[in-house]
């Protein structure tokens, strides 16, 4: 039960996440979200980087729901176990990296944001 719950709570925190990367993408003035607040709209060559962050943020929540048994499995359990400990390893460091933001917006809303997505990541692969 737990670990279904931290799965879709993970899995939606990186859709939301996924959505602000799109937007980011199509040039909204969200950029202090992101990359210590240095730009307001995300420059070309910053956008190559939220693209590919949107793919890591869609494979991060199909790999969660997997491991919360919400999904047909891609791989084999053992290494959905292992992606899930590595995310949560991810967004540990990410967790940190946000705390020591020069910007106010990333380090408000992002730092409890991996956060949480640690800790979903981390149950989901102890429970599994």
């Amino acid at each position: 039960m737990l670990s279904t719950i931290s799965s879709i709570i993970g899995a939606a925190l990186l859709l939301v996440v996924a959505v602000m990367e799109v937007l980011l993408i199509i040039g909204l003035p969200l950029g202090e979200f992101t990359m210590g607040g240095r730009y307001k709209v995300l420059p070309p060559m910053y956008r190559i980087f939220a693209a590919s962050s949107v793919i890591l943020q869609l494979f991060g929540a199909a790999m969660i729901l997997q491991g919360g048994g919400l999904m047909n499995m891609w791989f084999a359990g053992k290494a959905v176990k292992i992606i899930c400990f590595v995310f949560a390893g991810f967004f540990a460091v990410n967790t940190f990296m946000n705390i020591i933001s020069s910007s106010k917006k990333e380090k408000y809303v992002m730092t409890p944001l991996a956060a949480i997505e640690a800790c979903c990541f981390a149950i989901t692969a102890f429970l599994m």
